[in-house]
Parts: C-alpha cells; sequence; structure tokens
C-alpha cells in the first residue's frame, strides 16, 4: 500500500500557504468512542500536567462546568487548576451566536473568563464568515520533560454539556436542550481520538495558526471593549514548539481541515481549505467494497454527488449510513430547513445504489432515539477518518474544521484481505455496540466481510422494526438499530424553509467559480 495513493499529496491538499506536512508516519492512533471515555483520559493528561507543560484547545463550544467523570471536576475547574500549577494553557473558543438560538455564546466566555482568572489565555474568536463557526474539536497536551507523554485529541466531541455519554446511552446528566423526542437527558454517540507519536506536533501547528493570524478576533466594537475589560483581547505569543515526538507505531495520519474562503484571507489558507472535501473526492475513488459512515447531518447534493459516482462506478460496492433519527431543531421552519438538505442527499444516494444502500438510526434499549453527533468514515477497512466535520456543504466549505485519517501499515489478517488494522478494528468496534455484540469474538470477525456486515445489519434492524410495529410485545429484540424513514416535507414547508437552509443552515463557503462548477 503507497500513502501517496490514499493520502493527499501537498498539491493536492491545495493550500500551499499552510505548515502542515502532507502527513506523518510513526504514530499510535486509539479510538475513544464515547464522550465519558473521552473525557476521562482527558481529566487524567490534563490533571497530570506541571509547571511549563502546555495544554492547547480549540472548541466549538466548551461548558466551564461540565463535569469530565461523575465525581468532577468540572472542564473549567481542571483547566484552571492547570494553569495554577504553572502550566501554559491557551484555548481558541469560538464566541458563539447567541443562546436563544440554541448556541452558546455565554457558556463559552465564562469557560474563557475562568480559564483567564487561573493565568491562562482564551480567545473568543470570530474569525470566520459571517453566520459561519469554528467548529474544530481539539486537544494539544505536550510536556516540558520529554514527549513520551505527549497526546492530542482530534474528533467530534465538544468540551460542554450532553458530550458525557457511555455505551449505554442513558443521556449526560448534564444536558443540553433538545427537541422533546430525546428526552430530558439526550443519548449522545460520538468519537474522538488520541493521537500519540509526530502527528501531535502538526495538530500543534494547526493551532499555532489560528493562534498567531493577526486578524482581530472580534470587529464588533462593543465587544472589543467587553474583551479588553475582561482582559480577555491579549494574544501573548505562544512558546517556540518543541520537536516532534518520537515515532511510537504503525499509524499514518494526515490531518484534514476545512476554512473558508474570506474576504479578509486567513494568512494560512489565502484561498481558504477544503482537504476535507479533497479526500473524500480521492479516496471515495478507490471504493471497491464498503463506505461505513457515521454522520450528525448528510446533507447537500453537491457533497453527496462523490458518493453517488463510487456507487454508481461500482456494481459491488455497499453503504451503510448511520444518522440520527430528528433533527436537533425542531421549529416549524428550522425542522424544515434540517431537513431539505437529506431528503435531497438520501434520494440521490438510493437512485444510485439502490438495495445497496442502507441508512439507520439509533434507539437506547429503553426506546429512546439516541442523537448521532459522530463524525466518522471507513473506506474499504483501509482509510478511515475521524473529526469535526460532517457531510454537508458548512462542514467541506464554510466553518473551520479538523479530521484525522488514518492508514494503518499493519494489515489485518482476518479475511477478506488487504484491510489495515485500524480502520477494521474501528468499524467493528462501532458495528458491534449497534448490533449489541460484545467487542470482540467469532461474531464480530464474520463482519469483516462487508457483505456479510450489511446483511447484519439490515436483519437486526428489521427484527426490531417489526418489534416496534407490533406492538413491542415479548422481550426486545437484541441491537440499537432501526431503519431511517425517508423525511416527509409538504411543498408548502419546503418551499418556506428552503432560503433558511441555504443561507444559514448549509451555506456554501465556495469561491465562485467552484460553486459554478459544483467542485471544490
Amino acid at each position: 500500500m503507497r500513502l501517496q495513493d490514499w493520502f493527499l499529496t501537498d498539491e493536492e491538499r491545495g493550500n500551499p500557504a499552510t505548515k502542515l506536512d502532507a502527513w506523518t508516519t510513526g504514530n499510535d492512533v486509539r479510538p475513544l468512542i464515547h464522550g465519558a471515555t473521552y473525557f476521562a483520559e482527558l481529566k487524567n493528561c490534563i490533571e497530570a500536567l506541571k509547571k511549563d507543560d502546555l495544554l492547547l484547545f480549540a472548541d466549538w463550544r466548551g461548558d466551564p462546568d461540565e463535569r469530565l467523570t461523575e465525581d468532577g471536576p468540572e472542564v473549567g475547574e481542571a483547566m484552571a487548576a492547570a494553569a495554577g500549577r504553572g502550566a501554559l494553557v491557551r484555548g481558541l473558543i469560538w464566541r458563539s451566536h447567541m443562546d436563544l438560538l440554541r448556541f452558546s455564546s455565554a457558556e463559552n466566555r465564562h469557560l474563557g473568563e475562568e480559564i483567564e482568572a487561573a493565568g491562562g489565555q482564551a480567545v473568543l474568536d470570530t474569525r470566520t464568515k459571517p453566520g459561519g463557526s469554528h467548529h474544530q474539536k481539539f486537544v494539544i497536551i505536550r510536556h516540558d520533560d520529554g514527549s513520551a507523554m505527549d497526546v492530542a485529541f482530534v474528533g467530534g466531541i465538544d468540551l460542554c454539556h450532553s458530550r458525557r455519554d457511555d455505551a449505554d446511552h442513558l443521556g449526560d446528566p448534564q444536558a443540553c436542550p433538545m427537541p422533546e423526542a430525546y428526552g430530558e437527558r439526550p443519548p449522545w454517540h460520538d468519537v474522538q481520538v488520541a493521537i500519540h507519536g509526530p502527528a501531535v506536533a502538526e495538530v500543534e501547528k494547526v493551532f499555532c495558526e489560528r493562534w498567531e493570524d493577526p486578524a482581530p478576533e472580534t470587529r464588533d466594537p462593543l465587544r472589543r471593549l467587553r474583551d479588553h475589560l475582561a482582559k480577555m483581547d491579549d494574544v501573548p505569543p505562544l512558546p517556540k514548539p518543541g520537536p516532534p515526538p518520537s515515532p511510537v507505531g504503525t499509524h499514518a495520519v494526515q490531518l484534514l481541515r476545512t476554512y473558508p474562503a474570506r474576504h479578509s484571507a486567513y494568512p494560512f489558507a489565502p484561498d481558504g481549505e477544503r482537504s476535507v472535501a479533497h479526500a473524500y473526492h480521492k479516496v471515495l475513488g478507490r471504493a471497491r467494497s464498503l463506505i461505513y459512515l457515521e454522520d450528525q447531518y448528510l446533507w447537500s447534493t453537491d457533497v453527496i454527488e462523490v458518493f453517488a459516482k463510487a456507487l454508481e462506478r461500482e456494481p459491488e460496492l455497499r453503504m451503510v449510513v448511520v444518522v440520527p433519527r430528528h433533527p436537533d431543531q425542531d421549529g416549524w421552519l428550522a425542522g424544515p430547513a434540517s431537513l431539505i438538505g437529506r431528503v435531497n442527499a438520501l434520494d440521490r444516494l438510493l437512485k444510485a445504489g439502490g438495495d445497496r444502500v442502507a441508512i439507520y438510526d439509533l434507539e437506547n434499549h429503553q426506546g429512546t432515539p439516541v442523537y448521532v453527533h459522530a463524525k466518522v468514515c471507513v473506506v474499504d477497512d483501509v482509510w478511515a477518518s475521524v473529526g469535526s466535520d460532517n457531510v454537508n456543504l458548512r462542514s467541506w466549505s464554510y466553518d473551520s474544521e479538523l479530521s484525522c485519517a488514518v492508514l494503518d501499515e499493519q494489515e489485518d489478517p482476518r479475511p477478506p484481505h488487504g484491510a489495515r488494522r485500524f480502520a477494521r478494528d474501528l468499524r467493528l468496534a462501532l458495528m458491534a455496540e449497534h448490533l449489541d455484540l460484545p467487542g470482540d469474538g467469532p461474531e464480530v470477525d464474520e463482519l469483516c466481510d462487508p457483505v456479510t456486515a450489511f446483511d447484519a445489519f439490515a436483519e437486526s434492524a428489521a427484527r426490531l422494526e417489526a418489534w416496534h410495529t407490533g406492538g413491542r410485545k415479548g422481550p426486545r429484540p437484541p441491537g440499537r438499530l432501526r431503519p431511517h424513514p425517508s423525511p416527509e416535507l409538504s411543498n408548502v414547508r419546503r418551499v418556506l424553509a428552503l432560503p433558511l437552509y441555504r443561507l444559514a443552515v448549509d451555506p456554501d463557503g465556495r469561491p465562485a467559480a467552484l460553486r459554478r462548477s459544483k467542485s471544490f
């Protein structure tokens, strides 16, 4: 396997201004499935920080009172304590829109203020396109006395309410507002990865490029005054990065990003960056057997077209998609606006692949829908990606995003041969949970075959759906999968919601020439 056959080259990334290497080798990447798993590991890492160690993080939403474990500490408390011990704590937090719109402006500010009060530095960052967000979610921990314990966490999990759920999917006791269908404690499915090795230094470069952007973090004069009074407009230089950590494993890592093409250009991405989109186009051009996708949204025909073309090109290619059953907005217009893109995307996929495409959502054992917030893709059990980016125009062109793509040098010994260990193990771990199978063993090994895996999902979902439609009589069948119903929208609601969808829900951040050509 040649890495350049699956990974983007520097030229294919399309952003010569970045400091990122094309990829690094010798890494060890571990999936952290569920927020509770991630938060417990992050807690241990933060509490081990000492004087002159480094904690860098970027977040879309941060709730300072979110507990990292059941017994604490809280996110803000843990970071402030690290700063109090002499660690250098620096944060890039999206300033966010109004809380009235179910965003997190107050919470993000409070997290920043708590860190600042302890001697750290946090920037409330609005250096995005109008209506855009900094959607990257990552943490970097580096140690002054050596790099053996250095780690970077990258993925889809914010440091905030609702994320600390586990495999039982009973929800985080500290919950965000969600539609009533998800209950008082919305069950939450999510994935992060822990990276050790040279790629840690690459994630640090991502942080440094954003931190050193000379543009003011906000152009609003009132916000600038408020930041100044709260001492949150001070952006001191970062310490010179240490050398990359030594190789520790068999994983090649490529960092993929989205940055919009802004009028006031990013110095590290003057024409924007769309390497997330470029990577999908390259990898799906090689797909032959199975695309496994977990995604929060799955919107936009322009984005979904590359998946559809792969299905049309390869008659044996199958695609399994896991999405939320209900959108995260439930207003009379916000709900339909969230569904318009999915209606079009699912229609295109089913037209391209027919019965080789299967779309599911999840529920816990109590019958409550699980909100799928994960952003995971595994192609042919070779290439795997975990990140902050969803399959929609906003993530591929408008917001800032960061994803970790992995190719394992270690071949998986189980047939069918040619798979790589990391990608296959990630897919099997996710599938096993959704099927209520143990983490390993013969039943899980059978899922190595893409046709067997595809059929196992279909059979499990059909049994659970029959139990529901039959009045839930008798024991509940094992498994958490249900067939995802085709969204239904009246013509009136579709017409009324379409402007909101295009302008606010899923805007297009590509330069005009790329929009016209429907390319990235």
